[in-house]
Parts: structure tokens; sequence; C-alpha cells
């Protein structure tokens, strides 16, 4: 067996160990109770929220650890519920009110795309039909689809993650064998990555009553999905050309593009707010009863970090991302200084995981792969079709990092966000 393999199985082995140990020593996490039928949120936490990952975090109010040479917290900030984490290790820095139940508007995709994103090769293509948009909600965000198109998989995923569409939502959603059954799948899912704040009525985020997640859930589910290939790519996307219209230019069919740009300011910047700098997605969302709500990755000097904002109170113009830069900035100063007040914890199947021969470890959607091949992947590659921005700027590197089944986690061990693509640095 060569020795790159041994490496691997050992440190497999051990990884193993410390999840059955985790999962015998481990307090016993308790869910809050169902949400309430109104789609709007209380104006304070409720008193009984959640302490999964956590005891700290189900309590109401900022909790910190601050300590000598921790930096303070901004003084600016004004989102009823936000939680900072980092990446690999799953240590939550800080939060305030982690486990509040709120409307999440399109961060909700997220767990969409982690939960459909694997069932379609992105080459596969589907011709709309109009019953794909025919429960579209009003004033949806829309990224163009027209009926009697076709459309890779791959344009749609595009759709979903650039422009938030839920017209490419809900083709995805009619493709995977309706909208019951999509929202049935991505609420087992919330359920197997103990996302339990978590009830999805829609796919693609619309209010509705029952409709809801918290700030530590959109955290947690953006770290499971950032470990599909596909899904880093599709999230880091700044600008990618998009299938219009089918004409007939001097008897021929000819099918128009359009470009479309990353809704996600801190990824595409926007008049008052410049790129963030190391940002690499995730997910932004607006609805009327939700406020604004937003989900980040960033990375600097080696450490990845996870930041959820959930509306703000302030009604400046993007005050949502720049809460969330703040949160990011105390982030990277308080790294490796502050003491965790809780824990991103894994799925319930992590702990029963080991290593399958043959499984595809790449997380791309309908792909194979494998660690090696993974590991090889080009930092910075531009993404497919056209597409322009970082592209794959998430790809796994190989080295000593040990992938597990069930979703490839990581326990007590780096988790696999590699190098990124630096961004260009904040003015």
């Amino acid at each position: 067996m060569p020795a790159p393999m041994k490496t691997a199985r050992r440190a497999l082995l051990v990884a193993s160990a410390v999840v059955s140990s985790l999962a015998l020593t481990a307090p016993v996490s308790h869910a809050a109770p169902k949400p309430s039928p109104s789609t709007s949120p209380s104006a304070t936490p409720p008193a009984g929220m959640s302490t999964v990952g956590g005891e700290r975090l189900g309590q109401a109010g900022t909790q910190v650890n601050l300590a000598s040479g921790v930096p303070v917290l901004p003084k600016d900030l004004t989102a009823r519920s936000w939680v900072i984490a980092d990446a690999e290790s799953g240590d939550v820095l800080a939060a305030h009110n982690a486990h509040w139940r709120l409307p999440p508007a399109s961060t909700m995709k997220m767990l969409f795309a982690d939960t459909v994103l694997p069932k379609f090769p992105k080459s596969v293509e589907h011709k709309v039909v109009p019953s794909d948009l025919a429960d579209v909600g009003a004033g949806s965000s829309m990224v163009g689809i027209k009926e009697g198109e076709t459309y890779s998989v791959h344009d749609l995923w595009l759709g979903v993650f650039l422009r938030s569409g839920n017209d490419a939502v809900h083709v995805l959603s009619k493709m995977n064998g309706g909208i019951d059954n999509t929202v049935k799948e991505m609420n087992e899912h919330a359920e197997e990555l103990q996302a339990l704040d978590t009830n999805a009525v829609s796919p693609d985020g619309y209010d509705a009553p029952h409709q809801v997640s918290s700030a530590y859930d959109l955290t947690l589910i953006a770290r499971s999905g950032l470990q599909k290939k596909d899904f880093r790519e599709y999230c880091s996307t700044v600008t990618a050309k998009f299938p219009g219209s089918t004409s007939k230019k001097k008897g021929k069919s000819v099918r128009d593009t359009f470009e479309i740009q990353n809704t996600n300011r801190l990824l595409a910047g926007d008049s008052d707010i410049p790129v963030y700098q190391g940002i690499a997605g995730v997910k932004n969302g607006n609805t009327t009863n939700a406020g604004a709500t937003f989900t980040g990755v960033a990375e600097r000097n080696g450490k990845v970090l996870l930041v959820t904002v959930m509306n703000p109170e302030k009604s400046e113009h993007n005050e949502v991302y720049k809460e969330t830069a703040r949160l990011f900035d105390w982030g990277f100063k308080a790294a490796g200084k502050v003491q965790p007040v809780g824990e991103l914890v894994p799925p319930k199947s992590a702990a029963q995981a080991s290593a399958q021969p043959g499984s595809n470890n790449s997380g791309e959607a309908g792909g194979t792969g494998d660690a090696e091949k993974s590991s090889k992947s080009a930092v910075g590659a531009s993404a497919a079709s056209g597409s322009t921005g970082i592209g794959v700027a998430l790809g796994i590197t190989g080295g000593a990092l040990v992938l597990l089944a069930a979703g490839a986690f990581l326990i007590n061990r780096r988790w696999p966000l590699p190098d990124l693509v630096r961004r260009r640095g904040r003015s």
C-alpha cells in the first residue's frame, strides 16, 4: 500500500475514534418548540431557544468571551441575530440570539442547493414547460427563465446563486419530483444536519407561514454546502453568461445570452461597499418579513470564517453587508485569541461515518472523483460555460486532509476549505 494511502487510513481511524468519543461524551442538545404560524417575527427573542451547539447559544443577547487581548465587538451592530464561526474547526467565536427562529428569505436557497444539487449532473438539459413556473410567488426575484426554452442544470444553478432566481429554483424543484417532494427532502436534510430551528415551506425562501431558520442553522447549512465542489463554484462566481431567447437569424436558430451578476455585494461590490478581501460566497436574501439576511464565507491568513447576519434594524443601504464585514473584521482579529461560546455540530450520521472505497469525495454534483483529483483542482479557475469571477475558488486540497463519508465532514481536524483566491483589498 502506498505511503500516502497508509497515512490517510491511519488519520481516518483516529478521526473516527474522535467522532465516536464525542458522540458518547457530548451533552444532549435540545431543539426549541415548533415555530409559530406567523411570518412576522416578534420584536424580542423567545425565552426558550435551542441549545444545539452549546448552552450559551440558547441564551438571548450577545455571547462572547471577552478577555485580555480579545478585541471588543463592533458597537454598531443592529441585526436581530448573528453568528461568527470558524468554518474549519466549527468553533462559534461569538453570537447574538443564535437560535432565534426568523424568516430566512433567500438564504433558504442554501438548504435547497445542499439538498438538490447532488441529484443532477450539470450537463443535463431541461425544456421548460408552463407548469414549471406556474407557482412562482408574486414579486419573486427572477433570473429570466423562458417557457419553451432549454436550459442546462449548470445554467439553472447559476440563476439560483447569482440572481437568486425563484424561477430557476422552481424548475429544478419540478425536475426533482415537484415542490412538495423537494420541500420534504429539504426538511429531512435539515434534520440530518441538526439544523433543528429550520422549517422549509417553499424551496426558494419566499415568505410563508411557518418558514423559519436561524443564524446558527444557516451557518451550519452553509458549512455543509461548501463541502460540495459545485456549491463552492456557484456561490463564488461573480458574473456569468445566461441563455436568453432563441430567435431566427438568416434562417438559423440563434440563442442570445445576457450577463448576470452575483447579488452578493461583498462578492461583487456596490457603490457604497467594496468587495470584501477574501470573500468567496455564500448567499444573500431579502423579503418583506425577513428583512435582509446574509451568510458569507471569507479567508485571511489561513483562517476561514463564516458569518450569518439576520435582519438589521438599521435601514441604511447594504446594511446587512456592512454589519457582516464588521463581524468578519472582528473575527479575523479575534481568531486564536477568543475562547468559543459553542460549536457547529456535525451531521447526525457523521458519528457513524467510515471510509468507503470508491466513494465520491469530490462533492461534485452527479460526478465521480477522488480526493487526489480534488487536490489537484486549479485554484482560481473560472466557472464553466463562459462564467467569470472566482469560479472554483474553494477547490479541495489533499495533503493531510482525511475525507469522511456522510458529506466528507471532518471532525476536530482541518475542514476542507483550502487556498481561496485572494480578493482585492477593501478600500
